[in-house]
């Protein structure tokens, strides 16, 4: 029997990209060629060249990946990313396991003074982006919403107030992170109490939002903002394990079993510039975020999420190491930065604090 050769997929389908977002049901994802192809029902919905990926996202449910095509993304160096609402998975090639000079020191750093300038240096840029985010919507509302505009500066002021506190207990002199942990965490937690209400003054009241929620929340900016974070903290881990660092050896966050620590330590740094941004940026244009029975965001809104917090993250350009660098960059470089404090080899770590 005969068999015709399979017609070639139409050339608006070939897409180069660097990032593919999967997120429709039903749907088959293999190798064809030098191409991932998606297809439903046997019929290509896209192709994107094998040469130019260097993610896969997958955040629908229902999805089939061929081993041919997992192995063909691991030889690459080509990630792919589950993204749930409560965990996630990622794959990457095994060779993307870094030195283990660099593991060593990594695992060695949490019981030396490494891991607390590291935390430290952490928790100065999360505060700093924190009160950046809340004057940069200041700003835009000095003329129309003045008094608005005055809470911010205020709240910003007393989120900046916790950098003193830092600061003090960078000079306590501690050998290791165990030692000052308690105190880290209650100067992070009341500098986010007063971050969260700044940022009460900007949702909509609409929205009836009474605070911020993390697992379990049923609320759509809680949702939106929990969703975006699951996103964000698949590429930060990424290049974490691009960095040769273990993604589950952390310092600031407690070790626990299958618990991705120094992913959530470095994700501290990029959460307002990337997430909160993009998320307040939504909610303020009227974007809307519908939610299931269930209480979770419905698939159109978490759609619209996800391509703009990866838009964000490979589009947006903020000054870095005297260049302008896309985000994606930024996170790659620190988490190598890490890698290089950690190795001996860089002095200490500078946060990431973003251009308001």
């Amino acid at each position: 029997m005969q068999h015709s050769p399979e017609a070639p997929a139409p050339s608006n389908l070939v897409q180069p990209l660097e990032t593919l977002v999967i997120e429709d049901f039903g749907v088959f994802v293999g190798k064809h060629s030098e191409r991932l192809r998606v297809s439903l029902k046997g019929e290509v919905k896209v192709e994107a060249p094998l040469l130019y990926l260097r993610q896969v996202i997958v955040k629908g449910r229902g999805v089939s990946l061929s081993t041919d095509l997992l192995l063909a993304c691991a030889e690459r160096g080509i990630a792919v990313h589950v993204v749930g609402y409560q965990a996630g998975a990622s794959l990457y090639t095994d060779g993307l396991t870094g030195t283990v000079q660099t593991r060593r020191s990594q695992l060695l750093a949490y019981d030396d003074t490494r891991g607390v300038e590291l935390a430290i240096a952490i928790a100065q840029a999360k505060l700093r982006n924190q009160a950046g985010l809340l004057r940069y919507h200041a700003r835009s509302r000095k003329q129309t919403a003045p008094d608005t505009s005055q809470e911010l500066k205020v709240i910003a002021a007393e989120v900046d107030d916790h950098q003193a506190e830092l600061d003090d207990l960078a000079g306590r002199g501690a050998s290791a992170i165990s030692d000052l942990r308690p105190a880290l965490l209650s100067i992070e937690g009341r500098a986010a109490q007063r971050y969260w209400k700044g940022v009460k003054c900007l949702v909509p009241g609409e929205l009836n939002w009474e605070g911020r929620r993390h697992r379990g929340a049923r609320d759509a900016f809680n949702s939106a903002l929990n969703y975006g974070y699951a996103i964000l903290a698949r590429q930060v881990e990424q290049a974490i394990v691009l960095a040769g660092l273990d993604p589950f050896a952390g310092f600031v966050h407690v070790d626990r079993p299958g618990k991705p620590s120094l992913t959530l330590d470095l994700i501290e740094e990029f959460r307002q510039a990337v997430v909160d941004r993009v998320v307040l940026g939504m909610v303020n244009r009227s974007v809307a975020l519908p939610m299931t029975d269930t209480g979770m965001l419905q698939d159109e809104a978490r759609k619209a999420l996800a391509h703009a917090v990866i838009g964000r993250i490979e589009e947006s350009a903020e000054p870095y190491e005297g260049k302008r660098r896309t985000l994606r960059e930024i996170i790659q470089s620190q988490a190598r930065h890490i890698a290089t404090v950690l190795r001996g080899q860089r002095p200490q770590h500078q946060g990431f604090v973003a251009k308001w």
